[in-house]
């Protein structure tokens, strides 16, 4: 401890008189900076503050004859420019524009320059006017070229009374170069490297205009250079930067380590010595109390353990057993233990084994391990486990010593544990059989004993090497045409009936090595390895339509069921079956588009189609998120004054590349994926806000008509949302297309459309003439306005019957008191006709396109359709 405390105080002057030296050595570098510094700092503000005098004579001179001209004041700058001084040019600027300069040569194109109007200057200029006071500004670039150190002094007038006049500034030029090299900052012979900053005499504040970025970086010495209205800073470090290192470092540590030496080394000494007496003392304690340790935990374990321990001398025969031998074996504390005792206490049926065991570890020196069973008292049993081995005692005799412990406990456990084992292995029998069952039954359809979609999805998940050596694969998708009509007429039983059915004739027409499984409710697959051969399969897939054509006879009712087959084939090994079932099934839904009860096969074009779906799905279910579905709006005009009536608000697709599409390209996917009641509802919602629009601005649109859609019209939650909504009474038609049936069974429908009349909505049959409508549906509904289709209006120009046809079109809605618009209006005779035939509104290209509702807007206040 003394030696470390000693080595402590040793390192702590070591490094106390290494900072010392390095903290002497730092102070004199820092002193010869300042010493080189000082007389730069001195000649700078000399110079700079000797040239500014030599101007101030001027500025009295100009204050006094504030009309001089060019040649006055080159004269009296002439006598200044005489002086030793570093002035470059002076100039004037009467009212901030500079129209005096000296010397005029080289300077010619400082004239006519307006301080306000030069980014680099204008702040300076109207600095010095503000403040009244001189400002030095730069070092800058300069108009006529070069750098230099800009004063600039303001001139001021009297006005004979407290306050002067503004009369303009007077510029003089430094010229930095000869300012560095008169103040020595260009010496050759300086020992140190300088930065300046304080730009424009701004101080700290200032940047850095003369001298490496570094310095200021490195600690420098700095001092101040006092100039007329501000300062600089110069900063200066030795060049080469700052030596950390001492020259006389090595000789203070030398001597430093030698004193430490000196005193260290005896002290260590000393306490080696001291601490190997203490070690042995301790060694000596700890195997005495180690001993002790000892002792009580072998005690304490034997205790615990309950194991007895026995010594026999091999020669003399003589036997030690411990109290707790005594007690294992049944004997009192005191009896004399004997090789006897020992004997007579074993089980007769272990007693020969037990000791040829004995004598063997005896004879050949072995290990002693051996457990048998002792008889006791009251017949009772225990199991005894035995160790020992041969060693030589202090007397040199052989010895084997041992120990035993009861392992009653143990024997019956395992005897116990063998039993549960042999159960558990005959209910794993079982369990094996059970599981077997349970595999069967997760794979296979319980009603028709087909594999099922799991058998299915494991089929399709074999690896090519293994459906390599069965060749290319045909997969058939199949799907019972009217089995749901069966189900709701006849029951589930008969459906069930009809599946059994199909099933057997799946069978009975594939072969041995062709998968067939139920996989849904009415479908079915087939995996044949036909090796795609398009033939066999046609001919296959034939023969299941034929055989699914007979009648199936239920409970005395003749059933009829037909079959839609979609085939695709595996066109190489590598291909993937579950991408084979896709195309089965796009060829499944083509087999039904195109009228069911026939098979069809499977090609890209197909699957171009499917895709081409899916993507327009997709982009407008984007095209919703995105807000890209807008409403264009047609006007439509009375035959008469060809005022506009109103307006048809139509949906239109701001497609992001394609631009804006007309309802043909999106309208029948959308119904696909059910969402053209949101692109109605939507369109509706703008159509309500351009006509508020629309009345704000003062446009005249005295309706608007929207269409409503079949699934909107079906919507038992459409009242609901109308009423939520702010609906002007009288100004809203909803466009109902003829091709829906009004059928009376349809409560919801006929419903919905009562409600709607008691909002104020008016109700119009769009495409009339082409759909279901009827003389007596139009009683029912009692529209307010028909729209005849363009198909029946465009041929009125050429074809009699079809004026005639149209004609009684608006004959009937008139006689039932129901406005007709005419749709498809195309030209101006178009419109002559309708008006002379009694038709109500026109709307059509003659009058005007869909719009935007700010074109419509345009459109409407211009009235351009009157041009046309």
């Amino acid at each position: 401890m003394p030696t470390y405390v000693a080595l402590m105080v040793v390192i702590a002057t070591a490094i106390f008189a290494e900072q010392q030296n390095r903290v002497v050595q730092a102070a004199k570098m820092r002193a010869a900076v300042a010493a080189e510094l000082n007389p730069i700092r001195s000649k700078l503000e000399a110079n700079i503050n000797g040239d500014i005098q030599l101007v101030r004579g001027l500025i009295a001179t100009i204050s006094t004859e504030p009309g001089m001209n060019q040649k006055r004041f080159s004269d009296l700058a002439r006598n200044i420019f005489t002086e030793r001084s570093r002035l470059r040019n002076l100039a004037a600027a009467p009212d901030l524009v500079v129209s005096l300069v000296y010397p005029l040569e080289g300077n010619e194109k400082v004239l006519g320059l307006d301080y306000r109007k030069n980014e680099n200057q204008r702040a300076a200029a109207l600095r010095v006017r503000n403040l009244g006071n001189m400002v030095l500004a730069g070092p800058l670039d300069l108009v006529q070229g070069g750098k230099g150190l800009i004063g600039r002094f303001p001139v001021s007038l009297s006005n004979g009374g407290e306050s002067n006049r503004f009369w303009g500034i007077v510029s003089a030029v430094i010229d930095v170069d000869r300012l560095y090299r008169d103040s020595g900052l260009l010496s050759q012979v300086l020992d140190i490297d300088v930065a300046i900053s304080g730009r424009d005499g701004l101080g700290e504040d200032g940047a850095l205009f003369y001298g490496n970025s570094h310095v200021k970086t490195a600690d420098p010495v700095e001092v101040s250079v006092f100039l007329p209205g501000g300062s600089w800073i110069i900063s200066a470090i030795p060049k080469g930067g700052w030596i950390d290192t001492p020259p006389n470092a090595w000789l203070v540590r030398t001597l430093t380590v030698l004193g430490g030496l000196f005193i260290i080394v005896p002290m260590f000494v000393s306490g080696q010595l001291m601490e190997e007496r203490k070690r042995n003392i301790q060694v000596l304690e700890n195997n005495e109390d180690q001993l002790q340790e000892l002792s009580h935990r072998l005690k304490i374990a034997l205790d615990a353990s309950q194991i007895g321990i026995w010594e026999l001398d091999i020669s003399s025969g003589k036997l030690l057993w411990d109290d707790r031998m005594k007690e294992l074996y049944g004997l009192r504390k005191d009896a004399r233990e004997v090789y006897e005792d020992w004997r007579d206490a074993l089980h007769p049926d272990d007693l020969q084994r037990a000791e040829q065991e004995f004598s063997s570890a005896l004879l050949h020196g072995a290990s002693y391990v051996s457990q048998f069973r002792i008889r006791l008292s009251g017949n009772r049993t225990r199991h005894i486990r035995t160790v020992g081995s041969k060693y030589i005692g202090a007397s040199g005799t052989e010895k084997i010593v041992g120990v035993n412990w009861d392992v009653t406990v143990d024997v019956e456990k395992n005897e116990r544990l063998e039993a549960a084992k042999r159960q558990a292995e005959a209910h794993s029998a079982e369990l094996e059989a059970a599981r077997h069952r349970m595999e069967f039954d997760a794979l296979h359809d319980p009603l028709t004993a087909l594999p099922n979609r799991r058998y299915l999805d494991e089929i399709l998940a074999q690896k090519h090497s293994s459906a390599a050596k069965q060749g290319l694969a045909s997969i058939f998708h199949i799907d019972l045409d009217r089995f749901k009509e069966i189900n709701d007429t006849l029951g589930h039983a008969a459906g069930d009936e009809i599946l059994r059915h199909a099933a057997k004739i799946l069978r009975a027409n594939t072969g041995d090595d062709d998968f067939v499984g139920r996989i849904g409710g009415d479908e079915f697959v087939i995996i044949s390895r036909s090796g795609g051969i398009e033939g066999h399969d046609a001919a296959l897939a034939q023969r299941i339509i034929d055989a699914m054509s007979i009648p199936v006879t239920y409970k005395e009712q003749e059933c009829r069921i037909g079959v839609s087959i979609g085939i695709a084939h595996q066109a190489r090994l590598e291909e993937e079956l579950t991408q084979v079932l896709v195309n089965a099934d796009i060829a499944l839904y083509e087999a039904k588009r195109r009228g069911r009860n026939r098979c069809e096969f499977f090609t890209h074009s197909l699957k171009t189609a499917v895709f081409k779906t899916k993507q327009t799905a997709d982009e407008i279910l984007r095209g919703l998120e995105q807000n890209e579905f807008i409403a264009h709006f047609q006007p439509q005009f009375c035959p008469a004054t060809l005022d506009i009536i109103g307006v048809e608000a139509l949906a239109r697709w701001d497609h992001p590349t394609k631009g804006l599409l007309a309802p043909y390209a999106f309208l029948k996917t959308a119904e696909g994926i059910n969402v053209l009641a949101e692109i109605d509802q939507r369109i509706f919602e703008q159509a309500l806000f351009q006509s508020t629009r629309w009345e704000a601005s003062g446009i005249d649109i005295p309706k608007i008509s929207v269409n409503l859609s079949y699934h909107r019209l079906h919507d038992e939650k459409l009242i609901d949302r109308l009423n939520q909504m702010v609906i002007p009474r009288g100004k809203v038609s909803f466009e109902l297309l003829e091709s829906i049936s009004f059928d009376e069974s349809d409560m919801t429908v006929l419903s919905n459309i009562e409600q709607i009349k008691n909002l104020g909505i008016d109700i119009e049959i769009d495409d009339f003439g082409t759909g279901y409508a009827s003389i007596t549906s139009l009683l029912k509904l009692t529209p307010r306005r028909l729209k005849i289709d363009r198909q029946l209006v465009i041929p009125i120009l050429t074809s009699e019957k079809q004026r005639q046809l149209v004609a009684s079109i608006i004959d009937i809605g008139i006689s039932l008191g129901i406005e007709v618009i005419a749709e498809g209006v195309e030209t101006m005779e178009h419109a002559r006709i309708l008006k002379d035939l009694g038709c109500h509104g026109l709307q059509g290209y003659a009058f005007a396109r869909p719009m935007s509702a700010n074109d419509l807007a345009n459109f409407a206040r211009e009235r351009r359709w009157l041009a046309a």
